[in-house]
Formats: structure tokens, sequence, C-alpha cells
């Protein structure tokens, strides 16, 4: 779902990715810190030890990023997340040590842009950094292969958002393939044949540049056409996209 991309270089004209990072232990904030500041291209601007404050801050500070750890004291950072998503205040990176199905799912349900597990190299959590700044979406190694296994469209797929609603109000279980397909003709229909290409690749988990690429379009058009894909189909990050387009049956 990831490949890896040439390192940006920090120049006078491109100013830094600004990170806020959410994390209960002090000790992990001091680490990731002062992992960030090795960076010329990344700013830590602003920290939190519960996700009750991260969404303050997110709301005051408006970082390009916020690291933000799974479990946390109050509000936890799935909770956390979702508030930040919904009002547009960051793209969260979840950056947890927990690899478990309903905090993979939670996360990226909820809006997060990204996943990573705390064992992750400091060059991958760099650049996971950089991409979900520049538009694009990050899942750990570790947990695509499950990832993409669970989304799967079948009769047992999970749906969200207007198919969950759709099935809910219809009386049939929410996985139903007549629940999945009637949300999909109207949920759907609101897309141009382009962004319909757009939310296929994006269930395919294809970067920006790799979608640009494939469609031969430029980056811009490309950010464009997700920005209105999210609109238009009422979500908060490429990742719900992508997995609605999975359990939509799209790719």
């Amino acid at each position: 779902m990831s490949m890896p991309f040439p390192t940006p270089h920090a120049d006078d004209e491109t100013p830094p990715v600004r990170v806020l990072l959410a994390d209960d232990h002090p000790s992990i904030r001091a680490g990731l810190r002062l992992l960030l500041e090795t960076a010329a291209d990344i700013e830590v601007i602003g920290e939190a030890a519960d996700g009750a404050v991260a969404v303050q801050q997110a709301q005051s500070l408006r970082p390009d990023v916020v690291i933000m750890d799974a479990r946390m004291p109050g509000t936890d950072g799935i909770a956390a997340t979702r508030q930040i998503a919904q009002a547009s205040t960051g793209e969260v990176l979840m950056l947890t040590t927990f690899d478990l199905d309903e905090v993979v799912f939670g996360a990226l349900r909820a809006g997060a842009a990204g996943f990573l597990l705390k064992s992750a190299d400091p060059q991958e959590l760099l650049d996971a950094i950089r991409r979900i700044a520049a538009g694009d979406g990050v899942i750990a190694p570790e947990v695509t292969r499950r990832l993409l296994r669970t989304f799967v469209a079948d009769e047992g797929a999970p749906v969200t958002g207007t198919d969950a609603v759709t099935a809910s109000a219809s009386g049939r279980s929410p996985g139903s393939p007549a629940s999945v397909a009637d949300g999909t003709e109207r949920a759907f229909g609101e897309l141009t044949p382009r962004e319909l290409d757009v939310l296929r690749a994006l269930g395919r988990g294809l970067s920006n540049a790799q979608i640009a690429e494939e469609l031969m379009i430029s980056l811009a058009t490309v950010k464009t056409h997700v920005s209105s894909v999210l609109a238009k189909l009422h979500l908060s990050s490429r990742m719900q996209a992508a997995i609605h387009a999975r359990e939509a049956g799209l790719t």
C-alpha cells in the first residue's frame, strides 16, 4: 500500500511540515521530538498528553500532521482522531504499539490518514509524515495484508457511512449484497466518471503520484478530484474513501 519516495529537502520556499505530538508518555513525546528535529523540513509545534488536549491543540495550532497514540487516558486517540478529522484541523497519523484489528480499523474509520507501529524505523516515520502532509495515505506493512483481506467486498464485508445508514433504514443487514449495491448506486451516482476512477485507485491503495501517472493527469488535478470525492461522499480521509471503495466492490 505504500511505496518509497525520494526524501524531500527543505528550502527557503517550502515551509516545514508542522507536527503536533499526542501521547500520554512524556518520554515518548521527547523521543519523537528529538527524532523529528533532525529533519530540516519538519517542525514540532506542540504536544498533548491526552486526546482532549490534542483536539484543542489541533484547533488552535492547525498542524499539518498530528501524530496520535491510540490509547490515552480520558479521550482516547481514536475518538480524538474522529473529532480532528471531522473538524479538518489536521491530518492524523496513528502511531501505536497495538496492531489489533479494532485499533487499526477504528483509526482508519475515524479518519486517520495513516497508521504506523511505534516499532517503525525512524526514516519510515519521517517519510510517512511527509507523505501524509502531501496528501497521501500510509499504512504499516505489518497490517496492510490483513487490512486488504478484511475489506475484500463479499457478503460478510462490514460497511459504514452511507451504506450502513441505508441498510439500517431498509431493515437489511449491513453486509448484504443488496444493501451494498443500493448504497453504491445512490452514493457514487454523484461522482463524475473521473472521480470514480480516482476512488477506485484509492481503493487499491495508490498514492496521488501513482494515480496521476495511471490516469495521465496532473498531481494538482488528482488532489482536486480526491477532495471532491471526500466532500461528495461525506468522508474525512482518503483512507475512509479506500475502505468505502473496497466495501462497495469497486476494486
